[in-house]
């Protein structure tokens, strides 16, 4: 009869757990380094920055350029917010505005000239660092010379274009990046790494220039993000406060202003269907309280095409196109750079008109003519 053995269990040593606040606190640092690394080391979103760039600057022109015959009263010496009164705004307000320096009217002329020829050169991006303060400077006179006469639209462009002073939004899509590209092939030499530079002060000094612009630029993207998420949460909390907006008979009031209603046929129309007002107003107000959370997701990309037809509706019903099309730009700046370069790789695979005829042909008429037979060769027989 044999004797059992118990078995026998080696003991395995339990890994020494770390202190959870040395754990929280390296997490912490890596997190402030990759933040760190983020905001230091490559300008992000330069294809949104130019979009925002083409988009204020063309909206911008089309509204000097539409408010053209009515220039003078608007902003001009015939206003019936005389120069004077502007003066007095301006001296409690502390702002400031070009228009207000002389009453004469060929300096109006000038100045609103000047305003035109600015918008148009920072849509095209020609000499961008020093146009887009110029612009910055027109916007801002322009809207404090007649604060009376602005809207929601006027104050988010404002806005939009102070902060784009920051940016580097001359990369992309612009005379300044064509300007660098030929300089660049017509060089021919290639560029040196980053860690090629000299270690003098001349490479320091570039260095330093570098970092600086890429900060400035990432910080006023971010800015406009976040000055975007605070605009469309602050309205859909501000929503959801009222009554209004609770029983769901918001835009059947708006419907009804005669102010606006560009179009009373349509607008009776569109208040007429009830069950599609009310889906719309509750719509409307939860897409504005959810933006600012959906930003890191793909839930964002429907979200922008629902607010896209939101914003559409009211430059359309309400006849509100300046601040829809300040709205629709501002939007662009959260679709990721990605977007915007399949759209250029669309744009260039698309056939051109020139590209259409055959290859070997010369492209002279619509027609392919065949190759015709040489002359036939009549032989004589004596």
């Amino acid at each position: 009869m044999g004797t059992e053995q118990e078995p026998v269990t080696a003991s395995v040593p339990r890994p020494r757990s770390r202190p959870r606040g040395r754990t929280d606190g390296s997490r912490l640092l890596h997190r402030a380094g990759a933040l760190l690394a983020t905001l230091t080391g490559r300008p992000v979103s330069l294809y949104a920055a130019a979009v925002l760039r083409i988009g204020y600057g063309l909206l911008y022109l089309g509204f000097l350029l539409r408010e053209f015959p009515h220039r003078d009263e608007i902003w001009g010496p015939g206003a019936a917010w005389t120069p004077a009164l502007a003066k007095q705004l301006l001296d409690q307000t502390e702002w400031a505005s070009i228009l207000t320096l002389s009453d004469s009217r060929a300096y109006f002329e000038v100045c609103y000239a000047l305003a035109v020829v600015t918008s148009a050169l920072f849509m095209l991006g020609w000499r961008t660092r020093a146009v887009s303060l110029l612009f910055a400077v027109v916007v801002s006179s322009f809207h404090a010379r007649s604060i009376f006469m602005t809207d929601g639209g006027d104050n988010l462009i404002l806005l939009m274009t102070v902060y784009l002073v920051l940016t580097a939004c001359g990369r992309r899509w612009s005379l300044d990046a064509r300007r660098a590209r030929l300089r660049a092939s017509r060089d021919g030499a290639p560029k040196r790494p980053a860690d090629s530079r000299g270690t003098g002060r001349t490479g320091q000094l570039g260095d330093a220039r570098k970092t600086l612009v890429t900060v400035l630029h990432n910080c006023g993207m971010f800015v406009i993000a976040a000055q975007i998420c605070i605009l469309y949460g602050s309205a859909g909390l501000y929503k959801v406060q009222g009554a209004v907006w609770g029983n769901g008979t918001a835009l059947h009031y708006v419907l009804n202003l005669d102010l606006f209603r560009p179009w009373p046929a349509l607008s009776l129309m569109a208040d007429g269907h009830v069950m599609l007002i009310a889906i719309v107003g509750y719509l409307t107000v939860l897409l504005q309280v959810a933006f600012p959370f959906v930003l890191f997701g793909r839930l964002k990309y429907p979200v922008l095409t629902m607010l896209l037809g939101m914003h559409i509706g009211i430059a359309v019903l309400m006849g509100l196109p300046l601040f829809s099309g300040a709205m629709i730009i501002a939007d662009a700046a959260f679709l990721p750079d990605r977007f915007y370069q399949s759209l250029g790789r669309l744009w260039r695979r698309t056939p051109r008109p020139t590209e259409t005829t055959e290859p070997g042909s010369s492209g002279e008429g619509t027609a392919i003519v065949p190759p015709q037979p040489g002359p036939a060769v009549v032989q004589r027989t004596g």
